[in-house]
């Protein structure tokens, strides 16, 4: 691999007396798409939320482009702008539109007004909502909710995705047309980190698989051997259950 874009080294985490993170070493290289797997409680949120200083690590290191932005006093905001997160929970405004969900970041943060719009409206568009952008959240499915947050995400137009268990709070009817958008972004070569329990699509899409267990990376590789031929026991038992 090249110099990886993202680079975790050593990374903990505690909350408490829980040590959620145990020595984290990960890579993540331009362009590719990597989905986090595991059991619920084995660190694949704390891991995403990690990678853009939602959360500051108690040791190691975040190197974005080769720049540890896990230093103390280092400045997030811009990382913030570099390494977009979306969440399981839409967390969309009920008082506003969709558009205006989405505009509210490029106009506060990016200093952007009208000169956002276009781009805005063509991200509507690409992913299927135009004729949804000016409904309220209570108008739209899940399905569309999620959309938005995604477009949202991108409308500040990041380097980097990380997305954490998006598809999970969805009618199962309703993930393929997220997943589709990921698919969408993975042909752009979008940077994309993904906490997931939708195997087949992790199968399916990503450049690498990385299972996750109590707080360590058990296992990582090409999903053709990650789902076909995993080399640890803790692994075979997670998909045995996973796969019934």
């Amino acid at each position: 691999m090249p110099d990886p874009k993202l680079s975790l080294r050593g990374v903990e985490k505690s909350f408490g007396e829980a040590h959620v993170l145990r020595g984290i070493d990960l890579n993540i290289g331009a362009g590719e798409l990597v989905c986090l797997i595991g059991a619920s409680g084995s660190g694949k949120s704390t891991l995403l939320r990690c990678m853009n200083g939602l959360e500051p690590v108690d040791d190691g290191a975040v190197l974005l482009d080769g720049v540890d932005i896990a230093e103390p006093g280092f400045d997030l905001g811009p990382i913030r702008q570099r390494i977009g997160i979306v969440f399981q929970s839409f967390n969309l405004f009920p008082h506003m539109s969709a558009y205006e969900n989405v505009a509210l970041a490029p106009r506060r943060v990016l200093q952007e007004t009208d000169t956002a719009r276009p781009r805005i409206e063509a991200l509507f568009q690409r992913f299927g909502l135009a004729d949804h952008i000016n409904k309220y959240p209570d108008q739209l499915s899940g399905g569309q909710q999620q959309r938005v947050a995604v477009i949202r995400a991108l409308a500040m137009r990041p380097e980097t995705l990380l997305l954490d268990e998006i598809t999970s709070a969805l009618d199962p009817e309703l993930v393929g047309e997220v997943l589709d958008v990921l698919r969408q972004l993975r042909n752009d070569g979008m940077t994309m980190v993904l906490a997931t329990h939708e195997m087949s699509f992790a199968r399916d899409v990503a450049d690498r698989v990385v299972f996750m267990d109590q707080g360590v990376i058990a296992e990582e590789g090409a999903p053709e051997d990650i789902f076909s031929n995993p080399k640890r026991d803790r692994t075979r038992r997670f998909l045995a259950s996973v796969l019934r």
